[in-house]
């Protein structure tokens, strides 16, 4: 297969192209064979990517707002709703949701998801089994994995937080936790680094997810992970309080995590829904500090969190959507140079095999969009798409 005269945006390039902006690239089985400036035409006829990688996202809990009702700004009252609803999830239910996400993600593109499964308790939840035996069922298509989502408080229990991390490790997951303001934080933090080194785990928390320019929860992970010099790791979605944070505050948080190596995911979606009043216009936007993470090394992800729940009612799982919403809601412009936020950095923070970088023999699984120009990258034709995956175009693309 050949596709002709097509942008590759520069994050994305993994090849030398000179001044060459339209390229030509040869599709050989599984893999792409070759990659070379376009030999008939200077003008490009779309925009091609490499699979999108989603790097945060509730599968177990999407597509329930119509039972709990949507929060409106209150993220407790939205953990109250699921937590509640959470006592009547069955291994039917959670698949059929599960599956339905999945089908979605993989028709809009995405090669890799990292899911959040809640476990407030010692005992693994329901959804562990599911995940597993989906997570066999879709190899091959969507690579899939889990993180423990615990409130950082049980971890206090030591044999709690033992169970947890044992269970983790059989299943091949990822140790996390929410972390918001919680007293003894340092020590709390402490325990879960423990155990995940003592597992050879990888950690992925949610942190700081409001607007309390107090919560430093950032800066304690940081922290620890060069304390504890930790090589398996780390992830930190969300970051908010960063945003409402001093310039100079925020700044030596950053600088803390790019010394740590930390890779950092903003959740457009549920964090412009979540953060800020509901009785007048919201003006802090609930975004994490990209520009300035970026101006240090860190490229941050894009991703989808919450779909059709308590924590946010409405939304998919197609990441050009997410990705749309967070260049306007975070000025990342032009939009094409931050094109990494949904493949290259995601596909780092997730470990993948393949980096999501274009070039000669890397995988044919590829995502054409109708966009010719950075223009059009937000609005129709940068949500129209031919899917590729291993060198076939996909049946349904949309």
């Amino acid at each position: 297969m050949k596709l002709e005269a097509l942008r590759i945006p520069a994050p994305l390039r993994g090849f030398a192209c000179g001044d060459a902006q339209v390229f030509d690239i040869t599709l050989d089985g599984d893999k792409v064979a070759a990659i070379a400036p376009s030999a008939s035409q200077t003008k490009a006829q779309g925009t091609l990517l490499s699979a999108l990688v989603e790097a945060h996202a509730h599968i177990d809990k999407n597509y329930t707002v119509q039972e709990v009702g949507a929060a409106q700004g209150n993220l407790f009252a939205a953990i109250e709703r699921m937590e509640k609803h959470r006592a009547g999830w069955t291994a039917e239910t959670l698949r059929l949701r599960m599956e339905r996400a999945l089908r979605d993600a993989w028709q809009s593109g995405t090669r890799a998801l990292r899911t959040h499964i809640d476990w407030v308790q010692p005992e693994a939840p329901a959804a562990l089994a599911v995940f597993e035996a989906l997570r066999d069922a879709w190899r091959g298509h969507v690579e899939l994995q889990f993180v423990s989502l615990t409130p950082l408080d049980v971890f206090a229990d030591l044999a709690a937080g033992e169970r947890i991390a044992s269970e983790v490790k059989r299943a091949g997951g990822v140790l996390g936790a929410f972390v918001y303001r919680n007293d003894g934080i340092v020590d709390k933090l402490g325990r879960v680094f423990d155990l995940a080194q003592q597992q050879g785990l990888g950690l992925d928390f949610h942190v700081d997810e409001g607007l309390d320019a107090e919560a430093t929860g950032l800066r304690s992970i940081a922290q620890l992970v060069r304390a504890r010099d930790f090589k398996q790791g780390v992830v930190c979605g969300h970051c908010c309080s960063l945003s409402m944070q001093d310039d100079n505050v925020a700044n030596e948080t950053l600088a803390l995590c790019a010394g740590a190596g930390l890779h950092i995911v903003a959740l457009p979606t549920t964090n412009l829904y979540l953060q800020g009043a509901w009785d007048r216009t919201p003006v802090p936007r609930g975004i994490t500090r990209i520009h300035e993470a970026a101006a240090r090394g860190l490229r941050a992800s894009l991703a989808t969190d919450n779909v059709q729940d308590a924590f946010y009612p409405y939304g998919s799982y197609d990441l050009l959507e997410t990705f749309g919403l967070g260049v306007q809601m975070a000025h990342l412009a032009p939009a094409g140079e931050w094109l990494d936020a949904i493949t290259v950095s995601p596909a780092k923070a997730l470990g993948l095999a393949w980096d999501g970088r274009i070039a000669p023999g890397c995988p044919a699984d590829l995502v054409l969009l109708a966009a010719t120009d950075e223009h059009e990258l937000i609005g129709p034709r940068g949500r129209e798409r031919t899917v590729i995956r291993a060198g076939r175009i996909l049946e349904k693309s949309l």
